[in-house]
């Protein structure tokens, strides 16, 4: 594990992290053709809100997609003392979503771009799954 990566806290990681994810998030959507701000941002947040990652995050574990190293990260994040409050959602799905943004920000300082691209097409292909049930209904 790089030295910046290993020294940072689960806040830290999760703040780069967020924006990793993030960026896979708004390429896949305009890969798919939504190009208004508003449809945009409506539509992302069924990926990277709390609540959505908390989901992400519970299923990997379910699946054992995540490495040991990985699954470490995320209860450092998880179990990191955030002094921020979490809006509209409940503070454990908050601090899960932290957790899930961690190990994002761990993957990009330990430079494991191919790992991240792995996991965030996977968590994408997760959301589609789900989106796609839901217009069926």
């Amino acid at each position: 594990m790089s030295n910046l990566a290993q020294s940072l806290n689960g806040i830290a990681l999760a703040y780069l992290g967020d924006g990793v994810y993030e960026v896979f998030v708004r390429e896949h959507l305009l890969n798919l053709g939504v190009s208004k701000p508003n449809q945009l941002q409506r539509q992302a947040v069924q990926f990277v809100s709390a609540k959505a990652q908390a989901a992400l995050i519970e299923q990997m574990q379910a699946e054992q997609i995540l490495t040991t190293a990985e699954l470490a990260v995320y209860h450092r994040g998880r179990n990191a003392k955030s002094y921020t409050k979490a809006k509209n959602t409940e503070v454990i799905t908050y601090r899960m979503s932290t957790g899930f943004e961690a190990v994002f920000g761990y993957l990009k300082l330990t430079q494991q771009d191919t790992r991240i691209a792995e996991l965030a097409q996977w968590c994408i292909a997760e959301v589609e799954k789900k989106r796609e049930e839901t217009t069926k209904k």
